[in-house]
């Protein structure tokens, strides 16, 4: 069972993964070489075998860095927890109202965004490549910020402590296939950063669509989308209200899950 649980966290680790495709390369061609070598008697390449298999076991790590690194993260932060007894911060809602406002009107002009809001990772590398504010988190400052054309509106905007802390940051990209296999494949970078983001770091991503409209929210390498502005509001509330843990725990469970997603790809 332990050998079993070791397995299932790894596999699920990967999932979605470029890493994934990788390793059923690898098990594939492992399971080719056995046969070979198995069923016809072929002296030099079974010594090649023998030989080229404990390297390749060797190279796992150097192949799977990233994503052994990310895991272990996810580990290390699997403890942390904000504590139950502590109220949410009125600033914090007046942070989480203001983004929800500027997502609906955004949304409403057709304005493309990406907003992300800093949690218990430190996002200090990804606020040096931007331009820095420090500013009073506003709808109208947002809406100011990803106004088409403008110099900030390309890239993301980081929000930490109720700060705008930088503007046009630029955010990694997801390598998952998660995007591949929805109806829309055409979505562009915003999305993909907004998925790579969460897969670095425990922070939350909200997204508005140039082309649709449509706003999204990304945490865990996961993405929610269509969602309405009392939604989105109810999630975000849902990520930092410790006092309503039973909400909290189902709305994430299921985030986690990927069964919201599935709904709305439907």
């Amino acid at each position: 069972m332990l050998v079993t649980l070791i397995f299932f966290v790894l596999l699920y680790s990967l999932r979605d993964t470029q890493a994934m495709a990788l390793l059923r390369g690898m098990i594939m061609l492992i399971v080719a070489i056995t046969l070979i070598t198995s069923l016809v008697e072929l002296p030099a390449f079974s010594w090649f075998a023998r030989n080229a298999l404990p390297a390749m076991l060797l190279a796992l790590p150097v192949i799977f860095a990233p994503e052994i690194r990310r895991t272990l993260e996810r580990i290390g932060r699997a403890g942390t927890f904000v504590p139950a007894a502590k109220p949410v911060d009125e600033a914090l809602m007046t942070t989480i109202r203001a983004v929800v406002s500027a997502a609906a009107r955004l949304s409403a002009r057709k304005h493309g965004a990406l907003i992300v809001i800093q949690r218990l990772d430190h996002l200090d590398d990804f606020i040096q490549t931007g331009v820095q504010l420090y500013a009073k988190v506003t709808p109208e400052l947002l809406l100011q910020v990803f106004y088409p054309n403008t110099p900030l509106h390309d890239g993301g905007v980081i929000i930490v402590d109720s700060k705008v802390a930088a503007a046009a940051c630029v955010l990694p990209l997801s390598a998952s296939g998660i995007l591949n296999r929805t109806p829309e494949r055409q979505m562009g970078l915003r999305h993909r950063a907004s998925l790579g983001i969460s897969e670095v770091s425990d922070a939350i991503a909200i997204v508005v669509s140039e082309e649709s409209g449509a706003i999204s929210i990304a945490h865990s390498g996961r993405m929610l989308r269509r969602l309405d502005p009392d939604r989105l509001e109810n999630i975000l509330a849902a990520f930092f209200r410790p006092s309503g843990a039973e909400q909290r725990a189902g709305i994430i469970g299921r985030f986690f899950s990927g069964r919201l997603n599935r709904k709305e790809e439907k």
